[in-house]
């Protein structure tokens, strides 16, 4: 288990970012055969891009909505590194991709979605308060939220009126 950072932190991350959620629902839940193989996809692909630095991928948190739709958040380097990681034919997102295509396809069984977006710099902020690393700030590392990282329109410095 992770360990609690007391007091209020703000993810050290500088530069853009894109973050990518992908995920699934399970719309039928007595076809396990359907929906298990395509939940039981993303753990490969994960552990394929931990172990690729150059890759792009910073980092991921998983998260579930309910009981029937689970949620990946991804963090990305530039939306260019994503891109040739989804249409990479010798890396196993595209083999996940063709099987759930062969499988599911379009007979309601399972839905699936992914949804991208690129933050500039300065486009973001964060702050985490007694929390164990997380989201943004589990990827890039945290740093105190003092001085000029105390206020939410500080820490998005260089978009807001006034600096």
């Amino acid at each position: 288990m992770s360990k609690i950072t007391p007091g209020r932190m703000t993810a050290a991350h500088q530069g853009s970012v894109v973050v990518f959620l992908i995920g699934m629902r399970i719309n039928h839940f007595h076809k396990v055969g359907k929906w298990l193989p395509v939940l039981r996809a993303m753990g490969p692909m994960l552990e394929e891009l931990h172990q690729d630095p150059d890759s792009g991928f910073l980092g991921s948190e998983f998260m579930l909505r309910n009981l029937r739709t689970v949620v990946l958040v991804q963090y990305w380097r530039d939306f260019d590194s994503l891109e040739a990681y989804a249409r990479a034919r010798g890396r196993k997102h595209w083999p996940a991709w063709t099987a759930f295509n062969k499988a599911v396809g379009n007979d309601g069984t399972v839905g699936i979605f992914h949804e991208t977006y690129v933050v500039p710099e300065h486009g973001s902020e964060t702050i985490y308060a007694n929390m164990v690393p997380f989201g943004l700030g589990k990827v890039s590392g945290t740093v105190p939220a003092t001085g000029s990282r105390n206020e939410a329109r500080s820490r998005m410095k260089g978009i807001t009126e006034g600096d």
